[in-house]
């Protein structure tokens, strides 16, 4: 089970690196067609908008809950947060939460991906909240700096060691902090659509994307963050000699955690309208292939 493997690398004492070099080789030779909407990046730019819109719906709920019954003046969104986006590529997601107002860092392990994404940023005067680094993320833990949002989107399937990459997304995090991920589950169905026939048949992505035992189920990534604890040299334990609490409930199921802390929802393709949605929470089989993930750090 991948779970028990996540959970083998995040307590080996070895820092395994996350970058793989023949992924990130595959993504900076079609690093020039990351702003093409009819090509190689065409499924991202429709379902950029959807994670835009989850982003957007979870902040809010929580921004909600959290002032439930106060006088409180309206969820002011990602405007003025501080967010990070994790193998951002080209920026398709950097520049769309920049333009809604967070001061957004992308960064991307591909100097080819960055360059393209800060010439494409260069034409816009209004993303002045925008800047991108040419970095693996582990390279920000020797930082103080830590983010309200941390994003990596389509990200996770492409790394080696999944279970450093996500202990390395999460303590990027500030206390109370949001943690974004999306990726594609490790069933049957996902392996038709997105091996078979996007690349193999309709070869409307690159052979080679994608590698069908590094997918991840929904279920695996719920289970990893109920055994998770932030590092107890956190100076936020040290100063009140407290444990750190794992991120997920222990007692809950992993097909269905707290929607106070963590949340799992399908991205749906129709290609009768060429569009993706965001599926109900209740949706039998959405999580089967695309899939979104949200997290909250304790505090």
């Amino acid at each position: 089970m991948i779970v028990r493997t996540l959970c083998r690398q995040l307590h080996s004492q070895v820092n395994h690196g996350t970058i793989n070099p023949s992924e990130i080789a595959h993504f900076s030779r079609l690093s020039s067609q990351w702003w093409d909407e009819q090509g190689e990046f065409g499924f991202l730019h429709k379902m950029n908008p959807v994670r835009v819109q989850f982003i957007r719906e979870k902040l809010a709920e929580v921004s909600l809950r959290e002032h439930q019954g106060e006088e409180a003046p309206p969820p002011t969104g990602l405007r003025g947060l501080d967010v990070l986006d994790v193998g951002c590529g080209g920026g398709l997601l950097s520049e769309s939460l920049a333009r809604l107002g967070a001061n957004t860092l992308g960064i991307d392990a591909s100097e080819s991906n960055v360059k393209i994404a800060q010439l494409h940023a260069s034409h816009d005067s209004k993303l002045e909240r925008l800047s991108y680094l040419n970095a693996p993320a582990e390279s920000l833990l020797d930082s103080s700096k830590r983010y309200d949002v941390v994003c990596s989107m389509e990200v996770i399937e492409h790394v080696d060691n999944p279970a450093t990459f996500l202990s390395t997304c999460a303590e990027l995090v500030k206390p109370g902090g949001h943690l974004f991920l999306s990726t594609i589950a490790r069933t049957p169905l996902a392996y038709i659509l997105t091996i078979f026939l996007a690349e193999d048949v309709l070869r409307k992505v690159s052979r080679g994307t994608h590698t069908y035992n590094k997918f991840i189920k929904p279920t695996e990534l719920v289970s990893f963050f109920q055994k998770y604890r932030s590092p107890s040299e956190d100076p936020q334990y040290l100063e009140h000699a407290t444990l750190p609490k794992a991120w997920i409930s222990s007692h809950s199921s992993p097909a269905s955690p707290p929607l106070t802390e963590a949340e799992v929802r399908g991205l749906i393709y129709n290609p009768l309208q060429a569009k993706w949605h965001l599926a109900s929470r209740d949706a039998w089989g959405a999580t089967d292939c695309n899939y979104i993930f949200w997290v909250r750090k304790p505090f």
